[in-house]
């Protein structure tokens, strides 16, 4: 090819790429996104520590484009697909593995079974809990700071950034329901122990606010009490939730949704917002075939009653039709629930999916 073909082409790549992306070349619309939870958006910071909560093997991550890389899913995270949305173009790195100017984009500190409080998971060996989780972003911030020359700006950066923060699950999954285990059940009552944990979230956000967090989007916690894990164990026919769960995850919750109004009225320039996931799960639960899904009580890789007693095991075989499952294995949803998940976090289809308004709108204030 001549050189004014090359060039020619060179001119309608650069035009078609503009086309998709509504006329100019997209920037994100953060700078960055930081993220904080558990196993629902782990991406592989659990991978090198000393822990039974690992998903680096196959069959996890058979329908992502970069193989196991230690996401709890067949494919996409929620926070993998709210990314994409916010127009970034590869996903947010784990802690373990950021480095350098990649920091800039954003952090994703997550670690399978952790909690809200320090012993939560474990049982399960090594992970880094909420507070952990936060000390690892305060070293980011001071690479921040140097990467940026000073302190002002690594202020000014961060202010504009999203902080995803989804965590508590295991402190009722691997704590509170687990009294083999755990005195946390015999200590206090569901409305105790969800004041208690939201003392503790309080007081990390807080901690994160004073390092420049000013926009946090903050996960509630999913209906534990309808994964295959808890009908295997707990449900009588395998299809009925188990309600004391479930209630103790919505007492949680509505504390949490408090403390967003309560944060957004007493904290300067800070905005908080609420994701309602066991709503939307609610949804997906009640009328699946709406949302293409026709197996919502087992999972698609399992062992057990339910496929629901151990998660999938290295090298077993899933089930072929995934996206017609709403959980990947014991605990986790398949990508195809992440993908609604994720996208009516982002854009809110219904009043009470976010509040008091969804990430998009986060993004532009």
């Amino acid at each position: 090819m001549e050189y004014s073909g090359v060039k020619r082409w060179i001119v309608a790549v650069v035009v078609v790429l503009s086309l998709l992306h509504g006329g100019v070349l997209a920037e994100p619309q953060v700078p960055c996104l930081f993220i904080f939870g558990d196993s629902l958006v782990d991406n592989g910071n659990n991978n090198n520590i000393q822990s039974l909560a690992k998903a680096n093997y196959f069959p996890y991550g058979i329908d992502f484009p970069n193989g196991p890389t230690g996401r709890f899913s067949n494919g996409k995270t929620t926070v993998d697909v709210v990314a994409e949305l916010l127009g970034f173009d590869d996903y947010i790195p784990p802690y373990a593995a950021a480095r350098g100017q990649q920091i800039l984009r954003g952090v994703n500190y997550a670690s399978a079974a952790a909690g809200i409080r320090s012993e939560t998971g474990r049982q399960l060996g090594g992970r880094i809990d909420f507070t952990g989780q936060v000390n690892n972003y305060r070293n980011t911030v001071q690479q921040v700071v140097n990467i940026l020359g000073n302190e002002s700006s690594a202020a000014d950066y961060l202010s504009k950034c999203i902080y995803s923060v989804g965590i508590g699950s295991n402190d009722y999954l691997n704590n509170y329901f687990m009294p083999l285990y755990y005195s946390s059940s015999r200590q206090y009552t569901p409305e105790q122990y969800a004041n208690l944990l939201i003392q503790q979230y309080t007081q990390q956000l807080k901690n994160l606010y004073n390092y420049g967090a000013r926009k946090f989007s903050l996960i509630g916690i999913g209906q534990i009490g309808c994964s295959p894990n808890a009908l295997a164990q707990n449900s009588p026919d395998g299809r009925t939730c188990v309600k004391r769960i479930n209630d103790a995850n919505q007492i949680f919750n509505t504390k949490l949704r408090g403390l967003v109004d309560s944060l957004n009225r007493n904290t300067p320039n800070a905005k908080l917002i609420y994701i309602n996931a066991y709503g939307i799960f609610q949804d997906l639960i009640q009328s699946p075939s709406s949302f293409g899904f026709s197996v919502t009580n087992a999972g698609c890789c399992g062992v057990g009653r339910n496929n629901g007693q151990i998660t999938c095991l290295p090298g077993q075989r899933p089930c072929r039709n995934r996206a017609q499952y709403l959980f990947w294995d014991a605990f986790h949803p398949t990508e195809a629930a992440n993908t609604i998940v994720g996208r009516r976090s982002y854009s809110a289809q219904k009043a009470s999916d976010a509040y008091p308004y969804d990430i998009r709108r986060l993004a532009q204030l």
